[in-house]
């Protein structure tokens, strides 16, 4: 064989199944109007944009972003190919999580930037300081810092309260 080919052959080889810089799970979020939304999620959560690719029109076909460490994929809505946004769905059955550092001057930050507050920030009792918020394009945003590393037996004890005490408030 060639030295070419040889050299080829050993690039195709050494390609990576997930590539660097990603995880094995990455949200893909539609928005209508996905240039707003990037910088959106600049404002709000200090996301890095990574990349964006024009659909005609001027729309957004696919944008890549980061927040901390974590990649998040974008686009405006493609109806046509059944892609639509929550705003356009009437809401969102998928909850983004979002550790950071500081949770409660990153909800402000978001809040500030147009994120409406859902759920303020509060200790959790399974070991978050969290609360959530709903971005201006209807994707849900859970937004923590750990504070605690609750062992599992107790979080079973304290998860139990919880839920009674959250069943006394609803009669």
């Amino acid at each position: 064989m060639p030295k070419e080919a040889k050299a080829k052959t050993k690039k195709k080889a050494r390609v990576k199944p997930i590539p660097k810089g990603y995880h094995t799970a990455t949200p893909y979020l539609f928005v209508n109007d996905a240039a707003r939304a990037i910088d959106f999620y600049k404002a709000a959560f200090s996301a890095k944009e990574v990349m964006r690719f024009p659909r005609p029109g001027g729309r957004v076909g696919h944008a890549e972003i980061k927040i901390g460490d974590s990649p998040i994929m974008l686009a405006d809505e493609a109806p046509e190919m059944n892609a639509r946004g929550p705003k356009t769905l009437g809401g969102s059955p998928v909850m983004l999580h979002l550790y950071v550092k500081d949770v409660d001057s990153v909800v402000a930050q978001a809040a500030k930037a147009g994120a409406k507050i859902i759920r303020p920030v509060a200790d959790q009792f399974y070991g978050d300081r969290g609360g959530a918020l709903e971005d201006p394009f209807g994707h849900i945003w859970h937004v923590a810092s750990r504070k605690e590393n609750v062992p599992p037996k107790e979080l079973r004890k304290r998860a139990e309260a919880a839920m009674a005490a959250h069943g006394k408030d609803a009669k």
